[in-house]
């Protein structure tokens, strides 16, 4: 219209390699991908940067997000058939991601290879494009560990699992390029509480399945990615028996469908490409993995890297989110300068990019434990960063909507659907709670974990007198634990998870960042240097870290 001259406006978002600008990432693969492995990584990893920030990449997440799936129960001649049809945009990111070894790949390579590392780069790199389609692959790759109960069914699937093909449709998988694996544990009257599960297996030897298998009678309340191709499932045996863990396809080795009726798709808050769905099973076949009545045992293998991948998918909604805001303070201005410029602005974007750089940080220095074997560090450490990490992002991602004003309210600029996904992984895989109590068991039964993390969190000592003080009173709380009534102990537990988080995370920091955004951290985290929301750091410290903070955090000159 000729009302108006249009000015002050930003430049699209995008062009930009997402992994390459992200200085944690590169990094950290530079630190923890050994010598020889490290150049390939880095030549796959920024082809992938480059590909998740071009404007064909931002099309299909766009497509797949605004064309949800759609449930068919039926074919034309009224057979049951049980599928979901996805926009083809969907298939293209699920091609990517299983094409860069985002699903099982780590597990297949040798160890010392920084297998892990690499793929949680990588993952935290094509995240930010779409994230409701790295749900199945996330699975996919923790499917693995809990398979490994069953060497002989772990046998079958695994190389499926790991393959960098995807091959979409219910077939029976030995005709197929590759898999992709879901699970299926909670039902309606138990949630997370999966022993309240009601879903029965009977024995029933013999069948289309390799070994002893059974028939599962039951229904779970949330399964993921319904095409899938196989699942991890939880049943008892009987009714007053322990969960067991059971192996679940689609399609049976003779070609036939396993039953497995999808009786409505989810109307989510986010995640809405990805079709999440209620299940009945009525006679469905299913393998025992691993041994009857440990079912939580075999399949918290599977959910521990589930929870994993959800630290790192925080991660990278806080840095999608976070590269979005600075973009466009970069270029917008109010009340006379660049809103970058602007004191209190500056304040808000070093605070976040603070939060963002250990949030990473974390993430990364977990898949290098999972790498390096340290089973005791990452028993402890993925809980308490799956509880931490995930918490933070939707304040996070909120703070960072508010740089974009009513820009960011608004669809096409990204901001909306990451405020939408924020909530969700603090959910999935047990909510704040359930983790936070899964901490206080582990600080109970398995003392070399907290041992292991206390370790990590004092590599950095001696070098920031706050750290040191924190520390000390942790290490000092940590050892009186046991002398706490119960009670107190679960009502505080939140509190003693966010301290070993920040804890942690300020070592780490001290150990791998710029000095500066490290003392920072450190004394707005645990020496109080700071309000109760992001944009509240001691005026100083916006001095000190801002303009490295901020560059970091900074894609617009790529």
């Amino acid at each position: 219209m000729p009302t108006h001259e249009v000015t002050n406006q930003v430049p699209p978002y995008g062009g930009h390699d997402v992994f390459a600008t992200d200085q944690v990432l590169v990094e950290g693969v530079d630190r923890w991908v050994p010598a020889g492995q490290r150049e390939p990584a880095v030549a796959e990893l920024t082809a992938l940067g480059v590909r998740a920030g071009s404007d064909e990449a931002g099309r299909w997440a766009d497509l797949a997000q605004r064309n949800t799936p759609r449930l068919v129960t039926h074919d034309r001649w009224g057979h049951r058939v049980d599928e979901v049809e996805f926009d083809p945009a969907w298939h293209e990111l699920m091609t990517v991601a299983a094409g860069a070894g985002l699903t099982a790949v780590p597990w297949t390579q040798p160890v010392g290879t920084g297998a892990h590392v690499r793929r949680a780069a990588g993952f935290v790199t094509w995240s930010q494009v779409e994230a409701g389609h790295v749900c199945p692959i996330t699975m996919t790759n923790a499917a693995v560990p809990a398979l490994r109960h069953s060497p002989e069914l772990a046998a079958r699937w695994e190389g499926r699992l790991a393959s960098r093909e995807y091959d979409f449709g219910l077939r029976e998988v030995q005709t197929k390029a590759g898999a992709i694996a879901g699970m299926g544990m909670t039902e309606k009257q138990g949630g997370s509480d999966v022993r309240a599960n009601s879903t029965l297996a009977v024995r029933s030897p013999g069948g289309p399945l390799t070994g002893e298998t059974y028939r599962l009678t039951g229904h779970k309340w949330f399964c993921s990615a319904p095409m899938s191709d196989v699942f991890l499932v939880l049943a008892k045996t009987a009714e007053d028996a322990a969960p067991s863990c059971f192996l679940v396809p689609r399609v049976l080795e003779d070609g036939t469908r396993n039953p497995f009726a999808l009786q409505r798709l989810k109307d989510k808050l986010g995640d809405r490409s990805n079709a999440s769905s209620e299940i009945e099973l009525d006679g469905t076949w299913g393998a025992l993995v691993g041994e009857e009545g440990r079912g939580v045992r075999a399949i918290i293998d599977m959910v521990s890297t589930t929870r994993l991948d959800c630290v790192l998918g925080s991660a990278a909604t806080m840095r999608a989110a976070l590269t979005r805001a600075v973009h466009h303070t970069r270029y917008r201005s109010a009340f006379g300068a660049r809103l970058v410029d602007q004191p209190l602005m500056r304040n808000v974007l070093t605070d976040l990019a603070l939060e963002s750089e250990a949030a990473t940080l974390l993430g990364l220095r977990l898949a290098h434990a999972l790498d390096e074997g340290e089973s005791e560090l990452t028993r402890l450490g993925v809980a308490v960063g799956k509880y931490w990490v995930c918490k933070r992002t939707a304040p996070f991602v909120a703070e960072a909507l508010e740089c974009l004003g009513g820009n960011g309210y608004v669809e096409e600029h990204g901001m909306a659907r990451l405020y939408r996904q924020a909530p969700l992984n603090s959910i999935w895989e047990g909510s704040g709670n359930v983790n936070a109590l899964d901490v206080l068991r582990a600080l109970g039964k398995e003392p070399a974990a907290l041992m292991a993390l206390l370790k990590e969190a004092s590599a950095a000592r001696g070098r920031i007198a706050v750290l040191d003080t924190a520390l000390d009173d942790l290490e000092r709380d940590c050892a009186g634990l046991a002398s706490l009534d119960p009670v107190e102990l679960a009502a505080g537990s939140r509190r003693l998870v966010e301290r070993l988080a920040l804890t942690l995370q300020g070592s780490l920091m001290v150990m791998h960042s710029p000095a500066e955004m490290a003392e920072a951290f450190v004394a707005s985290r645990l020496g109080g240097a700071k309000g109760d929301t992001f944009g509240t750091l001691d005026a100083g410290l916006v001095a000190l870290a801002g303009p490295s903070a901020i560059d970091r955090s900074d894609v617009s000159s790529s």
